[in-house]
């Protein structure tokens, strides 16, 4: 055999020890009788899923009312799922009526009702899991606020690890008086961080 071939050949018997000798855990010391040997041991926890929160498919309606009047109505469940196995699970779900209003037919002023008519209040939860406080952002009607700017729906203030709320919000409109007939249509936009 060739210098270079009897080379190679060691060369790959030395790569294939290696590999193995890499393989092998690694060994605890030698102790003696009547003490402890400790191994290390570790692991991961994953939380692949994050923080999400799902909201019903749309159009909702939430009913019919005069001008001058208000309609009222719930929007459906509202869920914050939390799977970041975190050891402070808090969170804020948010909730705002997007730029621009009700609008309907061509949106002029006529055809439009300003945010600022349109309420939300969460109640309390529908459902919990997991440990920690679960706040309402509004606990009832008297509690209500404008979706002209961005509220708080619910929160978690306190725990750890997965947890979820469900809610089921009430829309509030009142609807002025210089309102035409038509149906109206918006979007009522949440968010959780």
């Amino acid at each position: 055999m060739s210098a270079s071939r009897l080379g190679m050949v060691c060369s790959g018997v030395a790569s294939l020890v290696a590999a193995m000798v890499a393989a092998l855990p690694a060994q605890a010391g030698t102790c003696p009788a009547s003490t402890t040997c400790a191994t290390t041991v570790n692991f991961t926890v994953d939380a692949p899923d994050g923080l999400t929160i799902t909201v019903p498919n749309g159009p909702v309606s939430i009913g019919t009312g005069a001008p001058g009047g208000q309609i009222s109505g719930q929007l459906g469940s509202i869920q914050v799922s939390d799977q970041r196995a975190a050891l402070t699970a808090t969170w804020v779900a948010s909730v705002v009526a997007a730029t621009g209003g009700f609008t309907t037919g061509g949106g002029t002023a006529p055809e439009t009702i300003p945010n600022t008519d349109v309420l939300y209040w969460s109640g309390a939860a529908t459902g919990t899991t997991g440990t920690g406080t679960f706040v309402p952002g509004q606990a009832n009607a008297a509690a209500a606020q404008s979706l002209d700017t961005s509220r708080t729906a619910f929160s978690k203030t306190t725990g750890s690890g997965e947890n979820s709320a469900t809610w089921n919000p009430t829309i509030v409109v009142n609807v002025p008086s210089s309102a035409v007939a038509g149906v109206y249509t918006g979007t009522v936009d949440h968010s959780v961080a």
